[in-house]
């Protein structure tokens, strides 16, 4: 066996490859291998080292997916190559990647490991259409909430999130809409909430809608998408002014 590469975790970005950071750009341009998420388009996959090996590893739900343990199994065994191993993923590696769990075999193997931040669509995407997750008028904070927890026995705290009042942004949860708008009304959520979906963020193919928690079961939007609820989501391109409460007062948005 020769001697052992290295590694990195690298976030793509929401999509748009000029959203991209140098850091990656260039980690990319020296890759020998990119394993790579679904979600990360052709254009950034493009920027590859000329002859780095790309190969999918997708993970996406509702779809056939590669095992976890495959492609833990993959970088250790490409790096023991002695090749420097890029796992490229959407958005950001820390954020709903799996990459905690990827970090933890790698380093386990005993090989040197980069992290690379990307923008992660939680952010990125209420930003694409006008919505920002905090505001000092009506939103304190932002919580971000996976919409499909790998145990579903043991669900979010749905309650407790609510009476938080900070903003929700919730990822792959589009494929379940009519029962989150179910779990966070009878957590005390009201009905009347600004909800805003938003599928292939900062990409050509963009789509938003914006509607209230008691329409959400009617949306039409399909996964991947993120889900942005509260005040601010009113605050959407393509919204109407709503009104809301902040400190005591009625105040347009």
């Amino acid at each position: 066996m020769s001697r052992c590469g290295r590694a990195a975790l690298v976030g793509a970005g929401p999509g748009d490859p000029e959203l991209l950071t140098l850091k990656a750009a260039r980690i990319l341009s020296e890759a020998d291998v990119v394993l790579h998420d679904d979600l990360v388009p052709a254009s950034i996959l493009a920027m590859a080292r000329r002859g780095a090996r790309v190969v999918a590893v997708g993970k996406r739900g509702g779809c056939q997916s590669t095992p976890q343990a495959f492609i833990e199994h993959l970088m250790i065994r490409e790096a023991f190559a002695g090749n420097f191993v890029v796992r490229l993923k959407g958005g950001d590696p820390f954020v709903f990647g799996r990459g905690g769990e990827e970090l933890a075999a790698l380093r386990q193997a005993g090989i040197e490991v980069e992290i690379v931040p990307g923008i992660t669509s939680g952010l990125a995407a209420p930003a694409s259409v006008g919505i920002p997750v905090t505001h000092r008028a009506c939103a304190h904070g932002v919580a971000l909430v996976t919409g499909h927890a790998a145990d579903e026995s043991a669900p979010r705290d749905w309650r407790a999130l609510v009476a938080s009042r900070l903003t929700l942004v919730i990822y792959m949860g589009a494929r379940r809409v009519a029962e989150l708008c179910g779990d966070l009304i009878a957590a005390g959520m009201p009905d009347s909430t600004p909800v805003a979906v938003i599928a292939n963020a900062t990409r050509a193919g963009q789509v938003t809608e914006v509607t209230v928690l008691s329409a959400l079961g009617e949306c039409t939007i399909g996964s991947p998408a993120i889900i942005v609820v509260g005040d601010v989501a009113a605050l959407a391109e393509s919204a109407q002014p709503v009104a809301v409460k902040a400190a005591g007062a009625d105040v347009q948005i």
